[in-house]
């Protein structure tokens, strides 16, 4: 009987712990970039609906930002179609968009489908519904990559309609231009852009990193949280290299435009958005502007 009363007295500190953080965060929007391994493992995929599903049902206003390029490789592979990027972005010419489309449709559709399971309502759109995502064509260093869409305007109101009524949107990252052709656009720059044009409370990236390490080989050297003048200095100073240093930068940028926090997050740990969020210690590294007190405490 001990053992037993010892378990449940665990996980009332483990809701108290959380109160004061449902406190802060409820009603306010968070936008969660859902990418990486936690999208193909299936475990790690129920994990995070649930995850998800619960900041709904306790609150919180969250929108789910999708990509799919595992997803998409694997169907243009079997389509014969092959696969080519420049500085990590996908080379797409007309052939390679309509696989990408019809990809990134059905992997909205499971995600939604997913959601409606755990009791959330939720609607699966595209940045071309209500002219959400207004894009023009992207160049990467001069070098033509096809119909890569740059971001110009976010039109947020189809968001703001659906919160209000009590919908939980999943966002596939598509656009038109201003002559309604569409484009792929990079998911991370689609979170960064809906996040800062809705002045979203939080930003979460979920991807197949823990979080900033200050030094690249170091997992010991993880850093739980930066103001953003503190990780300017990090990058000025060459410590942030390859795919880190344009997602942080993408972090700064929300930051400067309104979004509180932007957390990064290793999605192949089990809850790791419940942890990050409901936690003292969270697991992965929050970003957050300078005026904003770092409030993870250490153990």
């Amino acid at each position: 009987m001990g053992n037993e009363m010892n378990i449940l007295l665990e996980k009332a500190e483990v809701l108290i712990e959380a109160l004061p953080y449902i406190r802060r965060f409820n009603r306010k929007i968070i936008i969660i970039k859902y990418g990486g391994s936690a999208m193909i493992d299936e475990e790690l995929k129920q994990n995070v609906i649930k995850d998800v599903s619960l900041l709904k049902l306790v609150g919180f206003k969250p929108i789910i930002v999708h990509g799919g390029g595992k997803e998409i490789n694997s169907w243009l592979s079997k389509v014969g179609i092959e696969s080519k990027f420049v500085n990590g972005l996908r080379v797409t010419n007309e052939e390679t968009m309509e696989v990408a489309e019809m990809v990134l449709n059905k992997v909205n559709k499971d995600l939604v489908g997913l959601i409606e399971a755990n009791g959330i309502n939720a609607v699966g759109i595209s940045g071309k519904d209500g002219r959400l995502l207004q894009v023009e064509k992207k160049y990467s260093d001069g070098a033509d990559i096809g119909l890569v869409g740059e971001i110009t305007k976010v039109n947020p109101k189809i968001l703001f309609d659906l919160l209000e009524k009590d919908f939980l949107p999943v966002i596939c990252p598509l656009g038109m231009d201003e002559n309604y052709k569409t484009y792929n656009i990079n998911a991370d720059d689609v979170a960064c852009a809906v996040a800062k044009a809705m002045s979203a409370e939080k930003l979460a990236f979920l991807s197949d990193i823990e979080g900033v390490y200050k030094y690249a080989d170091d997992p010991s050297s993880l850093i739980s949280e930066l103001h953003i003048t503190e990780a300017k200095k990090l990058i000025e100073e060459g410590y942030i290299k390859g795919g880190m240093l344009p997602k942080l930068n993408n972090c700064i940028d929300a930051i400067k435009k309104g979004v509180n926090r932007v957390h990064i997050l290793d999605g192949r740990i089990a809850h790791c958005l419940l942890l990050e969020i409901f936690t003292n210690k969270g697991i992965g590294t929050a970003i957050l502007a300078d005026q904003e007190e770092k409030y993870f405490k250490e153990s």
